[in-house]
């Protein structure tokens, strides 16, 4: 081919080129048309009120002073009766309505403990000390190495002091179990305290949530006794509801708080290593040993309207799924004996699909009242084509991430945030919260969700109007959620409160950014 061959051919195939659609309009990007739907759905409404509007502006400006005056005239002259009956009705309709909505409850301060330095372990101290009971065979430390190395824990979790002992001291003690539960408890109360400008004879209610570890007087009457709360309390101690209990003690304190005028509620969220801990050779109980570490959290809830100007976020739903009535969903998180009656918490095979399961029904009541009306229509729309046409038509899953800003998914383990990640779709930066703080402070159960909220904060990402879902998974089996949205820009806090102040600029690692 000679030059002038090779020109004619470059020409030929631009003259081709240029009879095509451009390439952006070739593959549209499905995107932004589902956004510019869902802005069009949304809108809907407003769009057709916004030419009725400006009819009915245009006719009302059509009538003159003295039209009104002959109307308003003639119908209190012959009609007083019917006047005077309607104001009442009307006064009294708009009380009675007024006086039955939902009290607002507000979150006015929370408080994650942090654990001293010296509780920190290393996962390689932590192999080391469970070699150091002597009784585990190769195949057993084998397996446990596998399951540290994948469970996306990082250095500085924290076990309890008596971890720190010689193997033939005792390690769960009621004293110790104690020492340490009123470690965390009173750390998280003693910052929040601190921080938050209430007194605690001020608190009306208190809800206590511990799921292993439940001793006499209850742990709720060992912070009344600690704090001399006031003698007509409303106190409640939650046990063995699992890493989900955090969310239904909100829910419970949001209950009273509807009762219960013009007063505080404080939750306590927690759970014991120690009493908790497992020694004996069952695998799936060993697990746990795994996993958790120590934590928690104290959070200070208000329904008092004045503190919604001091207060952080506002509760607006809570949605709990109790899958206990299905016998596997029951045992997969159960508290047993193993055969040398050795007792400890085993996590069944059956726990992912379990968890799977009763998300789906979580998330079927709470999209509703959530979702946009454009992702609910999708949803309606693929399920009568399904019911009526194509079964094999998979049904649509909604996309949560309209309805959220932040999500803050119970840090379980590295698996559980995997399988929350794909089924609802999220981001790296949407899981970011839950992934770190597996890494910093482990599975802390039911304060977890707290301490990525505090993630989220520490990155000066929460901004007035975001909203917030907190996603809790614990054994019975229960998967609740709690959505929050925020009242003010929240500053990165640089006082004790917040347990990332001094390492929140070491996250996201460079593992969970990869992923």
């Amino acid at each position: 081919m000679t030059l002038g061959d090779n020109g004619n051919a470059v020409i030929f195939k631009m003259e081709e080129k240029s009879k095509r659609l451009p390439d952006f309009l070739q593959t549209v990007n499905f995107k932004y048309v589902k956004l510019g739907y869902h802005y069009l759905i949304t809108h809907l409404f407003t769009l057709i009120l916004i030419p009725i509007f400006i009819l009915l502006i245009a006719e009302a400006m059509r009538i003159n002073s003295t039209d009104v005056y002959e109307l308003w005239h003639h119908y209190l002259s012959y009609n007083p009766a019917s006047f005077l009956t309607s104001g009442v009705c009307i006064v009294m309709g708009l009380t009675i309505y007024i006086m039955s909505w939902p009290r607002s409850v507000y979150l006015v301060e929370y408080a994650c403990y942090r654990p001293p330095s010296r509780f920190q372990v290393s996962t390689h101290q932590y192999l080391e000390r469970c070699q150091g009971y002597g009784d585990l065979d190769e195949s057993l430390m084998e397996f446990q190495r596998k399951i540290v190395k994948r469970s996306g824990l990082g250095d500085e979790t924290s076990f309890p002091e008596t971890f720190h002992n010689p193997p033939s001291k005792p390690t769960n003690t009621m004293a110790l179990s104690r020492e340490e539960t009123e470690q965390v408890m009173f750390g998280a109360l003693d910052i929040l305290f601190s921080t938050a400008s209430v007194k605690p004879k001020d608190i009306g209610i208190l809800v206590v949530n511990s799921s292993l570890f439940n001793p006499t007087p209850s742990l709720s009457a060992v912070i009344v006794n600690k704090y001399k709360l006031r003698s007509n309390i409303k106190s409640f101690n939650l046990g063995g509801m699992g890493c989900s209990a955090g969310v239904i003690s909100v829910d419970l304190a949001k209950d009273l708080l509807q009762v219960h005028r013009n007063t505080y509620a404080i939750v306590v969220s927690t759970e014991n290593i120690t009493h908790g801990s497992y020694y004996g050779r069952n695998k799936s109980m060993m697990l746990p040993n795994c996993l958790f570490r120590v934590g928690g959290a104290a959070m200070l809830l208000s329904n008092k309207s004045k503190d919604k100007r001091l207060a952080k976020y506002k509760l607006v739903h809570v949605v709990r799924t109790h899958h206990g009535s299905d016998d596997k969903a029951f045992k997969c998180v159960y508290q047993d004996q193993d055969e040398a009656g050795k007792l400890g918490v085993s996590l069944s095979k059956d726990v992912m699909a379990t968890a799977g399961s009763a998300l789906k029904i979580n998330i079927t009541t709470l999209g509703p009242l959530v979702l946009p009306i454009s992702e609910q229509l999708l949803f309606l729309a693929t399920l009568v084509i399904k019911k009526l046409f194509n079964p094999k038509v998979k049904p649509y899953t909604p996309d949560f991430k309209l309805a959220f800003e932040h999500f803050c998914i119970h840090a379980g383990g590295r698996g559980v945030i995997d399988e929350m990640q794909r089924n609802l779709d999220l981001l790296p930066i949407h899981v970011e919260a839950s992934r770190s703080t597996l890494h910093r402070f482990g599975n802390t159960s039911s304060s977890s969700i707290w301490y990525e909220l505090a993630y989220i904060e520490a990155k000066g990402r929460m901004r007035k109007n975001d909203r917030v879902w907190q996603i809790a998974l614990g054994s019975g089996f229960k998967c609740n959620s709690a959505v929050w949205v925020a009242l003010k820009n929240v500053k990165p806090s640089t006082n004790k409160c917040c347990p990332w102040r001094d390492c929140i600029d070491r996250y996201p690692v460079q593992t969970f950014a990869k992923q």
